[in-house]
């Protein structure tokens, strides 16, 4: 009997998602994705099929994985947004990675993130470990990636830095800023993902790329490749968020959450791995910087509005 080539990806409409089911259909395998705007327009035209999300009905759930070999999950949130916080997201993925198994489903290839863990004091992290914990003992052949910044043309944060560098005449950095950041390109990530997909054994991979910069350094890049004039200086922490907070009404987003914050002063977005990412982000920037920050990326509105 030949081997299914159905996969199912979240997302594949978003960001991650999109670059890992260009990956498939380069295999000349077939996607299927579940998301939660399924009327936006489709980069991939027929050549997938799109489903919503249905977490309250089991059976619809489960028909959506029916005949796939491999569920490339990206789903998350950000953020806690209107009824849907950090709990529901755990629950929600619970809720797919059962009924992925019970469709008869292979494999899962987990999307999560850099030093996650049950302990943490970031309600972020901490989810993302009890989503890798559900898988580990769900009993699917898994692999876990644990990417940490992943950037690219349609990436938030490095945007919105180059944004905010553009807009404004000066840019603060919360902290002194030499907490350590190793960014990953998104289609390296694809690549580590789609490679994991493909093996049987159980897998935990950091995803990162060949560069390690503090957050100063990255930002001052950013600013230098974008030829950005803007005064760079330090804050407070809590004051940081503070002004974060006043100006997120003024762009209609969420510029930045408590946890993101702490996470990068407590320097849980680098690895001790070796990278297995090859795409260095100060040649991406040269060659991008044209394109960075012209307009701001709304978090809302790519997640939350159709």
């Amino acid at each position: 009997m030949p081997e299914p080539k159905l996969n199912i990806v979240t997302g594949a409409l978003s960001f991650s998602g999109k670059y890992i089911a260009e990956k498939i259909l380069e295999k000349g395998e077939q996607v299927r994705t579940l998301t939660a705007h399924p009327n936006r327009p489709n980069p991939f035209q027929n050549k997938i099929e799109v489903l919503s999300y249905r977490f309250d009905l089991r059976e619809e759930l489960i028909k959506s994985f029916i005949d796939a070999k491999v569920f490339y999950n990206t789903y998350w949130v950000r953020f806690p947004y209107r009824k849907i916080g950090y709990e529901q997201a755990v629950k929600n993925t619970k809720k797919l990675i059962s009924s992925a198994k019970q469709a008869g489903v292979k494999r899962i290839v987990h999307i999560s993130i850099t030093n996650p863990s049950l302990d943490s004091p970031f309600p972020y992290f901490q989810g993302k470990a009890q989503v890798e914990q559900a898988i580990i003992e769900s009993g699917l052949s898994y692999a876990i990636i644990r990417p940490t910044l992943v950037f690219g043309v349609e990436d938030i944060l490095v945007n919105n830095i180059a944004w905010l560098l553009k807009k404004f005449p000066v840019f603060a950095i919360p902290g002194i800023g030499d907490y350590k950041v190793q960014p990953i390109f998104v289609e390296d990530l694809a690549e580590i993902a789609i490679h994991a997909g493909e093996k049987n054994n159980n897998l935990i991979l950091d995803a990162v790329g060949p560069e390690i910069f503090s957050f100063a350094q990255m930002v001052r890049l950013i600013a230098e490749k974008i030829k950005s004039k803007a005064l760079i200086f330090h804050l407070p922490a809590e004051l940081f968020i503070l002004i974060a907070k006043v100006l997120s009404p003024i762009v209609r987003d969420v510029i930045l959450t408590r946890d993101e914050v702490y996470g990068l002063l407590a320097g849980l977005l680098v690895s001790k791995e070796s990278p297995l990412g090859k795409t260095k982000f100060s040649d991406w920037l040269t060659e991008n910087a044209n394109q960075l920050g012209i307009r701001y990326a709304s978090e809302l509105k790519r997640h939350y509005t159709v």
